[in-house]
C-alpha cells in the first residue's frame, strides 16, 4: 500500500477523520516527505519517546529525531516536554495538520497551493466527514454580553471563563482566513490553550499572551461579527475559534454544506420584541452570520431552526428588541473532550481502529 495512503488511514482513525480523496493524498505528499510519512505512519496520538518511536520505524535515534524535528517545526506532528526530554505524537487534521501550517509565515510558499488543496478536499469530502454523526466535535459560545442576567451559566457555556482558567494562552492567526482568504474579517483571533499552546509558541505558530489580552480578542471578534466556537465539552476548552460563515471550517458546515450536524448551537436562540424593533435591519444585514434573521414589514424576525444562538444580534441591537431566550430542548454536553471522542468515534465506526494505533 502506497505510504501516503496508509498515513491517510492513519489520520482517518481519528474522530476528525481524514476521509479518501485525491486531494489529500496531494497534501500530504506537501507537508511529508517519504521519509517522514513512513515515520509518522507508526506513530500515536498519545506521544511517546524517541527511542519508542525510533524502534517502530527500525531507525537510530538520531535519523528518528531528525524526521520528528523536521515534522514539528512544520506542524504536521506535535512534541511536549516529559521528564525534560521531548515526546511526539501525531496531530488530528482538525485541529492540527490542516491549520498549524498556515499559522507560520516560514512556510508562506506552500500556502497558495496548500489554501486550494483544502478548499477541494473541504468541499468534495472534509467537510462532511468532519461533521457530527450525530455528535458535534464543536459548538457555539454565546458572546458574554448577550447572556440574559437573569441567567445562570455553566463555566463551560461562559466564554470569558475559558480566558480566565486558562494557564497557558497562545494566540495565532486563523488558518481558516489565512488560507480561503474570502474576507477581510480579523484573521490574529485564534486562541489555544493548554499544551497544544506551549507547542505552538515554542515552535513559532503563535505567541504567549496574558489573560487580558486574551479578553480583548474576545470583544475584537465579537465586533467583527466572528462566532466564538469551541470544542463540545464540559470539561475544558482547548481553543476558542472565532469563526466567519466564508472561510471556517466549523460554519461552512452549516453556510455551505448545510450538514445538520455540522457544529451543536449554544443553548439560547433569539427572540425579537416586536414592540422594541426599529426596523434597522442591522441584525439580518449585517449581524447574523447564518442568515436566520429576514425583515418583514420592517420588524426582524428569527427562523428558529436556522439561529445558532451567538448572541451577535443581541449585542448589536441598538433598542434591545434581539433577546436570547433558552431552547426548549437541549442537548447534553459531553462531560469530557475524552467522553465526546469516544461517542464521536463510535458514531463514525472509527473506534477499533483509533484504539489499535493508540495501544500500538
Amino acid at each position: 500500500m502506497d505510504i501516503y495512503e496508509s498515513l491517510r488511514q492513519v489520520l482517518d482513525a481519528h474522530p476528525s477523520t481524514a476521509p479518501q480523496a485525491e486531494s489529500i493524498h496531494e497534501i500530504l505528499k506537501i507537508l511529508f516527505t517519504l521519509p517522514e510519512a513512513a515515520v509518522a505512519v507508526r506513530m500515536s496520538y498519545k506521544v511517546k519517546p524517541i527511542a519508542a518511536i525510533a524502534a517502530k520505524v527500525g531507525l537510530s535515534e538520531n535519523e528518528t529525531k531528525k524526521h520528528l524535528e523536521a515534522m514539528a517545526d512544520k506542524g504536521i506532528i506535535i512534541s511536549r516536554k516529559k521528564d525534560g526530554e521531548n515526546h511526539y505524537g501525531l496531530v488530528p487534521l482538525i485541529p492540527g495538520v490542516f491549520e498549524f501550517p498556515f499559522m507560520k509565515s516560514s512556510l508562506a510558499p506552500l500556502h497558495q497551493r496548500l489554501g486550494e488543496l483544502w478548499e477541494e478536499y473541504h468541499r468534495e469530502a472534509l467537510g462532511a466527514a468532519f461533521a457530527g454523526n450525530p455528535t458535534p466535535l464543536m459548538r457555539v459560545v454565546t458572546v458574554d454580553k448577550a447572556i440574559p442576567s437573569r441567567d445562570r451559566v455553566h463555566p463551560y457555556e461562559e466564554v470569558v471563563s475559558f480566558i480566565e482558567e486558562a494557564p497557558f494562552i497562545a494566540l495565532a492567526d486563523c488558518a481558516c482566513r489565512v488560507s480561503v482568504h474570502a474576507c477581510d474579517k480579523p484573521k490574529d483571533v485564534c486562541l489555544i490553550f493548554g499544551s497544544a499552546a506551549e507547542f505552538l509558541v515554542e515552535r513559532g505558530f503563535a505567541r504567549q499572551i496574558s489573560r487580558e489580552e486574551g479578553l480583548k480578542v474576545l470583544d475584537r471578534s465579537e465586533a467583527a461579527g466572528l462566532v466564538h466556537t469551541s470544542n463540545n465539552s464540559a470539561d475544558r476548552a482547548n481553543l476558542i475559534c472565532n469563526c466567519c460563515p466564508c472561510c471556517c471550517t466549523v460554519l461552512r458546515g452549516k453556510t455551505q454544506l448545510n450538514h445538520p450536524h455540522a457544529f451543536e448551537p449554544s443553548r439560547y436562540e433569539a427572540k425579537v420584541i416586536d414592540e422594541d424593533c426599529s426596523g434597522c435591519a442591522i441584525c439580518a444585514e449585517e449581524r447574523c452570520p447564518v442568515q436566520a434573521i429576514i425583515m418583514v414589514d420592517e420588524l426582524a424576525v428569527v427562523d428558529i431552526g436556522d439561529c445558532i444562538g451567538c448572541g451577535l444580534c443581541v449585542s448589536s441591537c441598538p433598542t434591545g428588541a434581539m433577546v436570547l431566550i433558552e431552547r426548549v430542548d437541549i442537548p447534553a454536553t459531553p462531560a469530557t473532550v475524552s467522553e465526546m471522542g469516544m461517542k464521536v468515534l463510535q458514531e463514525k465506526g472509527r473506534l477499533e481502529a483509533f484504539l489499535k494505533i493508540m495501544n500500538e
